[in-house]
């Protein structure tokens, strides 16, 4: 196991093929054309060569969020669940930036901090930087993470 307070870094693509949307909804606002708001959870599994945190491989994610967009212009909010293979977890809570990547598309920036853990990860503290491109109706979703952590004692 990596020393205790040291800061660590892993970074990983999580790609289109292990991510799905699992639920969401669209609102039009109604105040001017392409306004919507849209709640969200993403689910990605990582069947080959997973990210490790702690020396733990990251089994899986489960993202949910909510949005606000003008043609796929805008901010949201998200909250991530990351599950380790021995069942303990780390949880994130991030600010979305999205802009348009043409008709239906978006690419963002996401700046998440790590709000808390279980288990050997109970006092992981840290932040997780992510682009990403999506066309969240046609339910496709992929990205590139960095997470930079340290576990307190």
């Amino acid at each position: 196991m990596p020393s205790p307070n040291r800061t660590q870094r892993v970074s990983y693509k999580a790609g289109a093929e292990n991510a799905k949307y699992t639920q969401q909804q669209f609102l039009d606002v109604g105040d001017v054309a392409g306004h919507q708001v849209r709640s969200y959870e993403i689910h990605r599994t990582f069947p080959t060569n997973p990210p490790v945190v702690n020396g733990l491989k990251i089994k899986e994610t489960w993202t949910r969020g909510v949005s606000d967009y003008v043609d796929n212009n805008g901010s949201g909010s998200i909250y991530t669940v990351y599950a380790v293979e021995n069942g303990d977890k780390f949880f994130t809570r991030g600010t979305v930036l999205a802009h348009s990547a043409g008709p239906g598309k978006l690419s963002s920036t996401t700046v998440s901090y790590i709000t808390s853990g279980t288990g050997a990860l109970a006092n992981i503290r840290g932040i997780a930087r992510t682009t990403g491109h999506a066309d969240p109706k046609a339910g496709v979703n992929e990205s590139q993470v960095e997470i930079e952590y340290s576990i307190g004692k």
